[in-house]
């Protein structure tokens, strides 16, 4: 089923649009109480989208000495601002995490005399540090994750770890390889630590996936002192646009890894360089005799001071030129990249000569966000229907067709709210955008050619290196599916991070997604939704039906009483069983939750309600009766859901359609005036401080004759009522407009079960 998030209005007040605006993962991290402090004039620039560039603190607490510490982080955040961007200098401060210090806090930090308890930290003392409230200065790995918490796409430093020498035997790899494959950020730096195995760092960051990019004339890459290691960059760049064009097509691609940008020394301090490196190299023969290269991360520190007392100070001053060098680097490229990134998602807000932008179809923000798979169908269909005895169709093949099809539920859903949109509401083509994935293959290109024929949008459609989602389906003479196979995998290359900036990119109206993304993204979905006031649709088949329930248990907590994690589900009936039976057991057990019993006991259900229920049970449902409200006890399965879904849209075949919705009676809603109607089909229960409403639709009639397949009418039925509530979010709450949606879109159900195709694109003239 699919997942409907729905924006109750696209003006939010000023908190609200704080928690919209930050990334996701900082958000989230808030939320779960982890102690996070972002300065002002940091968080602000977040939410403007102004350049910023993460500094390190190790530098400051165990990489120079007081007071030239201070100094220099001083200077390296001047030269930043020089530049037009504004520094975000990361430590730890008694346990709490800092992004962007004031200039108390930095020098609280740069004191290391009367603060000798700071700590230096890389990822894996970062908790330890926090959960012992310690003082800690961030090493490049420990800033690279602050940094991409945060939402910052560029850091400078000046000079990043590495493999050790000698590290194929003694294994000893700096940590901040590893985070230039977690996290996508821009790593400024004056290349590698000269005091490291440069060659074999390269070939391992090679091996990581991770880009490494010279920032200079030439395409040697930098060794810290030096502007020449003797090795040469895969790439370069000679400007800070081409830079930050190199971060935002990863971030378009959803790549999740970082890059590092080689900086070379400033061309004044290039000539001493060869004196440097000598004492560097007297250095590492001196640490190999007294021992000190077996002590961990006091290596780096040692190292550099013992070069710093062999070369009489001269490499204090270069290393001072190379870090300011880096700061002033790594801010041209964060301007460049926010002016990049405006130009993408901005001009919705931009005025030219005091006159908004108008954006073409393609640009313009979409009033419905749709994320799941796109998939090619390929439907095999038998011409006649084997008699019981025969053993045709059985272990071999039988007369019929096999056709290519438009696929996936999130497309399909997608595509019966553009073409419902456009011919109901004469809405702009481009009010529907899909978020999904596919292949750089013959099939991938068929489904973007195909979907731009038919008008819908494609620019949230990436490509991705794997094979495009392909599902199998096997149909009797009826139209009926027997079974099938689906290779969706291609699905789960949508990064959480992505999904979510298209959101709030488009600020849309309503948001769907389809169970087939991955958990992650599911989870992503729904935090981001109950803090932004958002409303959610559902899975797509009766395996992935439970997939929304671990998003669920984590939307919960422990004090959750914020009305229904997801707003809106339509399950058909095997899904609303496998979902019931599998909140109420193990591992999940959402029924035993505080907030579950709190909840149903404001719906006050009791007797009253299981009379009406026995009664509407013994109503026309056009093959027989709606016993299976109480036989199959489905009524008692969706009233038990509904703490967790708000509306439930539940699709019962040729039985029709079953609604089951909870409104707070502190919030208007025309359901107040309403009562129990049997021939209406309608239980209403006017609970202790909730309202709770059962109805009833029957199946349009169908000719059997005119029945041509199954497939796709339950995601018609779902686009169509998505595409009306894009027109009034507030359709639910009234019986008349409820009334109207169902009808629209059981009429959209019936018109792609006489179509060969998931979606029938009778929906653009009619529905």
């Amino acid at each position: 089923m699919p997942v409907l998030l729905r924006t109750v209005t696209r003006k939010f007040s000023s908190s609200v649009r704080t928690a919209k605006s930050l990334p996701l993962s900082l958000v989230s991290a808030r939320e779960r109480g982890i102690p996070i402090d972002v300065h002002p004039e940091v968080e602000q620039a977040l939410l403007e989208n102004k350049p910023l560039v993460a500094l390190e603190t190790a530098l400051v607490t165990h990489g120079l000495p007081y007071p030239i510490n201070l100094e220099t982080a001083a200077s390296v955040e001047r030269h930043v601002r020089s530049a037009g961007a504004i520094p975000a200098t990361i430590g730890v401060i008694e346990g709490r995490v800092k992004i962007g210090l004031d200039s108390t806090q930095l020098a609280h930090l740069a004191d290391v005399h009367n603060n000798c308890g700071s700590v230096k930290l890389s990822r894996r003392d970062i908790a330890a540090a926090v959960a012992l409230k310690k003082d800690g200065g961030t090493t490049c790995s420990a800033t690279l994750i602050f940094a991409a918490l945060a939402g910052i796409k560029v850091f400078a430093t000046g000079g990043l770890g590495g493999v050790h020498r000698g590290g194929q035997d003694s294994m000893d790899i700096s940590a901040d390889l590893q985070e230039l494959t977690r996290c996508p950020v821009g790593l400024v730096s004056a290349g590698v630590k000269s005091i490291l195995d440069i060659g074999r760092t390269l070939e391992y960051l090679e091996t990581l996936g991770v880009p490494v990019v010279t920032y200079g004339e030439t395409q040697d890459f930098p060794a810290f002192y030096s502007p020449d290691s003797g090795f040469k960059s895969p790439w370069r760049v000679n400007d800070p646009a081409t830079a930050a064009n190199v971060l935002f097509t990863q971030w378009g691609l959803g790549m999740t890894h970082g890059v590092l940008f080689g900086v070379p020394i400033p061309e004044s301090y290039a000539a001493v360089g060869k004196e440097l490196q000598e004492a560097v190299e007297q250095a590492i023969r001196e640490s190999q005799e007294n021992g000190m290269d077996k002590q961990g991360k006091q290596v780096t520190p040692w190292l550099l001071e013992r070069v710093r007392q062999l070369t009489a100070g001269k490499s204090l001053a270069s290393n001072i030129a190379l870090i300011e060098n880096t700061a002033l680097k790594g801010a041209q490229i964060a301007v460049a990249y926010a002016l990049i990134k405006q130009h993408h998602d901005g001009p919705k807000h931009v005025t030219t000569g005091g006159v908004p932008t108008t954006l073409p179809p393609s640009e313009a923000p979409a009033s419905l966000v749709v994320v799941g798979a796109a998939a090619v169908d390929v439907v095999a269909q038998a011409r006649t229907i084997p008699d019981a005895d025969s053993s045709c169709g059985r272990h071999s093949t039988s007369p019929g067709t096999v056709a290519l099809h438009l696929g996936g539920v999130g497309r399909n859903i997608a595509e019966a709210a553009h073409r419902v949109s456009v011919s109901k509401f004469q809405s702009r083509p481009s009010e529907t955008f899909l978020v999904s994935s596919v292949g750089d293959d013959s099939l991938g290109r068929l489904l973007l050619e195909e979907m731009r024929r038919i008008g819908m949008r494609t620019n949230g459609v990436i490509t991705s290196g794997e094979k495009s989602a392909v599902c199998n389906m096997v149909l009797d003479g009826f139209g009926n599916l027997i079974g099938g196979v689906a290779d969706m995998d291609i699905i789960h290359s949508i990064e959480p991070e992505m999904v979510i900036s298209r959101v709030v990119e488009h600020d849309p109206a309503l948001v769907a997604t389809d169970a087939n993304v991955s958990p992650a993204v599911l989870k992503a979905l729904v935090q981001h939704c109950n803090a932004n006031d958002i409303q959610c649709d559902e899975p797509t088949s009766v395996i992935k039906s439970t997939s929304i329930l671990p998003a669920i248990s984590s939307a919960l907590g422990s004090d959750f009483d914020g009305g229904s994690p997801i707003k809106f589900a339509s399950p058909n009936l095997l899904e609303l069983t496998e979902l019931y039976k599998c909140a109420r057991t193990e591992p999940w057990e959402l029924m035993s939750h505080d907030y579950w019993w709190r909840t149903v006991d404001k719906f006050s259900i009791g007797t009253e309600f299981r009379s009406s229920l026995d009664r509407l049970a013994r109503e026309n449902a056009g093959k027989g009766t709606l016993s299976f409200l109480v036989d199959r006890g489905i009524a008692q399965m969706a009233v038990n859901l509904l703490p967790f879904f708000q509306h439930l849209v539940i699709k019962c075949g040729d039985l029709g359609v079953l609604l089951a919705m909870r409104f707070p009676t502190d919030r208007p809603t025309a359901w107040a005036g309403e009562r129990t109607d049997i021939q209406r089909r309608q239980i209403v229960v006017h609970g202790k401080s909730e309202l709770v409403v059962i109805k009833h639709y029957p199946a349009h009639e169908i000719d059997p004759q005119s029945l041509v397949s199954v497939t796709g009418a339950g995601d018609s039925l779902v686009g169509a009522i998505l595409a009306t509530l894009t027109q009034n979010s507030s359709t639910f709450d009234s019986p008349e407009l409820v009334d109207q949606v169902i009808a629209l879109a059981q009429s959209a159900a019936v018109q792609t079960l006489q179509s060969p195709l998931a979606v029938s694109p009778s929906l653009s003239s009619s529905a």
